[in-house]
């Protein structure tokens, strides 16, 4: 006959409280071996000590109660090791997104000058890769455009004469979907084909408010702020794409950004 322990002695054995036995049970978490019919009392056999220890250990990690039920009936252990590593995935990559956000509100706290110029950018040959994307591809196409864009100068055996840009449309943060373009500057068109879905084109000479950000991109929406403010006091902004150019590991490490701002062009004098 199993050995029955009382509530108090698995709440000892376990370091669950009552309230949380209780909760548990009620979701079907981790039910009582028995419930006395007299007294209902809730009886706990010593077997369940280690997926009682299970139970707590997983939602100290924030797992979702109808996952914890799914591992704990799950009779593949395989499934549920995965299940739990899934898990650990998603909590590492909230544990780097909480980083990012505390250095983020660090550096508001601080709030250094960002370095701002009014600046007549040239025509500009470049190899593009031009996409339409939603918000939250952004990253994955990122990283693939610049492979692709790399991919396709070293196909026309040509090297690129400047640092990495970027062009992003306001649609593309104001509605989360529109047109997205990654660049390199090259000295004049391939004379071989560059494949794939790099093409050659040339940037039209344009205006802009330049601010120039130091860092990663996660602590960059300071420079777009203050950029923001300070074309908003001129008064000129023009629609058109920002236009980000990047050196060093920027965006995806630490390097300079500079962001350029298109602005109406200014009256001929």
């Amino acid at each position: 006959m199993a050995a029955y322990m009382t509530i108090g002695d698995f709440s000892r054995a376990t370091r669950l409280s009552a309230k949380a036995l209780r909760f548990y049970h009620r979701v079907g978490l981790l039910e009582p071996a028995v419930i006395d019919p007299v007294n209902h009392y809730r009886l706990y056999e010593s077997a369940q000590i280690p997926e009682a220890r299970m139970v707590q250990r997983l939602r100290s990690l924030d797992m979702p109660v109808d996952e914890i039920r799914r591992i704990l009936g799950s009779t593949d252990p395989a499934a549920g090791a995965q299940a739990i590593a899934h898990h650990l995935h998603r909590m590492e990559q909230r544990l780097s997104e909480t980083r990012d956000a505390i250095a983020a509100l660090r550096e508001m706290l601080t709030e250094p000058e960002t370095p701002l110029e009014i600046r007549r950018v040239p025509a500009l040959d470049v190899v593009i890769i031009r996409d339409s994307i939603e918000l939250p591809q952004l990253g994955a196409w990122f990283t693939s455009a610049r492979r692709d864009l790399r991919a396709g100068l070293e196909a026309a055996g040509v090297d690129a004469v400047g640092p990495l840009g970027g062009l992003f449309s306001t649609e593309l943060f104001l509605h989360e979907a529109g047109d997205c373009t990654l660049f390199l500057p090259v000295e004049s068109a391939p004379r071989a084909a560059l494949g794939g879905r790099a093409a050659f084109e040339t940037l039209p000479a344009t205006r802009m408010a330049v601010a120039v950000h130091q860092g990663s991109d996660h602590t960059i929406t300071r420079a777009y702020a203050a950029l923001g403010a300070h074309v908003a006091g001129r008064g000129d902004s023009a629609a058109g794409p920002i236009r980000e150019t990047y050196t060093g590991d920027a965006p995806s490490g630490v390097g300079t950004t500079e962001i350029g701002w298109p602005l109406i062009e200014a009256p001929a004098t």
